[in-house]
């Protein structure tokens, strides 16, 4: 069985934590900044390292779930950070979302011998505890064929091509789940203007173009920060390179505004979750 080190415990590090204890990897080390954001796992089964370089020492695999680029950055080569302590052999399978450029320049800083598969997933909290995520893998055809055993814990893995290219699709699935979550926001503010009471305007988006949309909003167990959101969006503007996208554009300006960063991202169309009762299934 491999042994696996997990760098960063927050909502999704978590949810895959328990996932892979759940599902029998026995041998399962993690490490977080805040070190009581471990205590869940390490009740599980799993033993907290002090620090990333310690963490990752005697790791087969190591998965990276922090929240960007700057952070993924520092946990690798910061101060006891886990570079250093990647032997020849470990796979590192980074499953954050920092976007195809910033993939590129970790790939260039690690040490010889230390494959890495991007794999960002489709999916939330409730469905990497049950094992219906979608990972998205990018990498060598031997570096995915050599962690695809242990993303498949995790749910369905679609093989994306070489490195980088699950972190590109990545940003594309985002773009549209965030314009699409704005769009449902101004289509329940018109539905108001104009005299359609909520329930109605839900039931009638859901049943349309927005329908994936409306049941993202309403979704029990999602949990994707509006200032990951934001994040991304950024990303993807920035991939962008000036080529004009006037929806994203004004999508990451209402994410940058919104005044509860840490809510997910249902909260901008207003949405209740016991709002629609019948619309409780989750959106990948």
């Amino acid at each position: 069985m491999d042994v696996i080190a997990l760098l960063g415990t927050g909502t999704m590090g978590t949810a895959i934590g328990r996932r892979l204890l759940a599902t029998g990897q026995q041998h399962l080390t993690v490490w977080n900044r805040t070190p009581a954001r471990t205590d869940p796992l390490v009740a599980a089964g799993a033993r907290a390292a002090a620090t990333p370089a310690e963490a990752v020492r005697d790791a087969d695999l190591v998965i990276t779930m922090l929240t960007d680029a700057a952070a993924v950055g520092e946990v690798l080569y910061g101060v006891d950070g886990a570079a250093g302590a990647l032997r020849p052999g470990t796979h590192l399978v980074e499953m954050s979302t920092i976007g195809p450029r910033a993939l590129a320049e970790l790939v260039g800083r690690l040490p010889a011998g230390v494959p890495l598969v991007d794999a960002p997933v489709a999916g939330s909290a409730g469905a990497a505890q049950a094992g219906r995520l979608v990972v998205l893998a990018g990498g060598t055809e031997a570096a995915v064929e050599r962690v695809t055993p242990m993303l498949e814990l995790l749910g369905t893995v679609r093989r994306c091509g070489g490195s980088g290219r699950g972190a590109a699709l990545k940003l594309v699935l985002n773009t549209a789940l965030v314009t699409a979550v704005a769009a449902t926001a101004d289509a329940l503010a018109v539905a108001e203007a104009v005299g359609v009471d909520r329930r109605t305007a839900i039931e009638a988006l859901a049943a349309g173009p927005l329908g994936g949309a409306v049941t993202r909003a309403t979704a029990k167990d999602a949990a994707f920060a509006v200032a990951l959101a934001a994040k991304d969006a950024r990303l993807a503007l920035d991939a962008l390179d000036g080529v004009p996208a006037p929806v994203l554009t004004a999508t990451a300006s209402v994410l940058a505004a919104a005044p509860h960063p840490d809510e997910d991202i249902a909260v901008l169309t207003g949405v209740h979750r016991m709002d629609v009762a019948s619309h409780d299934k989750e959106q990948p």
